[in-house]
């Protein structure tokens, strides 16, 4: 058994440090670099030496990031919502790579409000945060293909433990579980192309994603817009303990976000990324194990978290 062991680990060692050549050249683009994951990972590569294209949302955070890093990242504004936007950002890159081709496209750019119960929840709503986790990064994907074929490179799609496991309502897993199965896909399709695609699932960690209101004071302004009726149902008793318990899990979130950055740096130089990480504890031992269990017994431990509204059975 300990042999075994010892031979895991190499093998395990052996990929990690199995990296490709001439990383100096090579091109990776990487959306939502305001801040956060897509910020952090562009900074580590642009140590490594690469040559990074970063898009973030607004001048404020490209600049930040350019006087942050060196004349080895270059930076573009790009809403990945608007097509217009996409494809000037996918001539850009074009215009950089020329025909080596790109070698990693990362799509980080993401947004986690509004959530709450579904049934707070409008349309728009869903729509919102759907457009910039799923749709933006099926258009943007769809636009950079091209390149990363020429080059035989990467996709590394920002996924969440929440697409594997819905643990909150809204457009938020809906759009994780929708990266996933998009993942899954093109990673099948563009297997003989030699491309390789990973999928980052990270747990509860602290970053941007949630905007920069207070937990509180966002379920607050759904609760407030409801019907009588609906709230009626709830109770009031329902939203203070589910307000409380929403932010007390926001608090909990690690802050640390090196794990997930260095798995996506894997994913980019390693010459045998993996097909999905799990950065985070909480990934590994809480959600991946609940997303395996049967689901009447997932069920049944994630409705012990919820409070009983006034008009339960």
């Amino acid at each position: 058994m300990a042999a075994l062991t010892d031979l895991s680990f190499m093998y395990r060692w052996f990929k990690n440090c199995n990296l490709v050549r001439n990383l100096s050249d090579k091109y990776v683009f990487i959306t939502g670099c305001d801040s956060g994951f897509g910020n952090q990972l562009a900074k580590q590569l642009v140590d490594r030496g690469m040559r990074v294209l970063a898009a973030c949302l607004t001048e404020e955070g490209a600049q930040k990031l350019r006087q942050d890093t060196s004349y080895r990242l270059q930076t573009i504004l790009l809403d990945v919502t608007k097509s217009e936007s996409v494809q000037e950002a996918a001539q850009w890159v074009r215009d950089q790579v020329g025909e080596q081709g790109l070698w990693a496209l990362v799509n980080n750019a993401g947004v986690g409000l509004p959530s709450g119960p579904n049934e707070w929840l409008t349309k728009k709503d869903f729509v919102k945060v759907i457009n910039v986790n799923l749709v933006g990064l099926i258009d943007v994907t769809l636009h950079m293909l091209p390149m990363v074929k020429k080059a035989r490179g990467r996709v590394v799609n920002m996924s969440s433990s929440g697409g594997r496991i819905a643990v909150i309502g809204g457009g938020y897993c809906v759009s994780k579980f929708g990266v996933e199965a998009f993942s899954d896909s093109i990673r099948r399709e563009l297997y003989y192309f030699g491309v390789k695609v990973s999928i980052i699932e990270p747990g509860n960690y602290r970053t941007s994603i949630l905007g920069q209101q207070n937990m509180k004071l966002h379920l607050q302004k759904l609760w407030d817009r409801l019907p009588q009726e609906t709230r009626d149902s709830y109770g009031e008793e329902y939203f203070q303990i589910y307000s409380d318990n929403l932010s007390n899990m926001m608090m909990m979130a690690e802050p640390r976000i090196r794990d997930v950055v260095n798995s996506m740096e894997h994913a980019i130089v390693s010459r045998s990324p993996r097909i999905r990480y799990n950065p985070g504890l909480d990934a590994k031992l809480l959600y991946l194990p609940l997303a395996k269990l049967p689901t009447p017994v997932t069920d049944f431990i994630l409705s012990r978290y919820l409070p009983k509204p006034a008009d339960s059975v």
